[in-house]
């Protein structure tokens, strides 16, 4: 709850910086101008949060690493390919397996 509400208080100071650029697209996350992020968008704000984290070279790093840390935790802890394969979107259970 406290995260989200952080989020709401980010995006209205983004509104308000916007000014008449904003576009309000009830997103969660959106642009600073509320329009929808592509993956160029997603990589600049994970690498930016990343660059916050002591120890860590942000541009070795891309959200597809976590998608599939993911994936290996949930391997490890036992979860069945069939449930990790179905969480991440795939069709069948032979792309997870690689």
């Amino acid at each position: 709850v406290e995260v989200l509400r952080r989020q709401q208080v980010e995006q209205t100071a983004e509104r308000e910086a916007a000014g008449t650029n904003w576009h309000d697209t009830d997103l969660v996350f959106p642009t600073r101008v509320g329009t929808p992020m592509d993956k160029d968008n997603a990589r600049r704000a994970f690498r930016g949060a990343l660059g916050q984290v002591d120890g860590i070279n942000p541009q070795e790093w891309t959200p597809r690493e976590l998608r599939h840390s993911f994936v290996s935790l949930l391997s490890d802890s036992g979860v069945p390919i069939e449930e990790i394969s179905r969480l991440v979107g795939h069709s069948g259970t032979s792309v997870t397996e690689l």
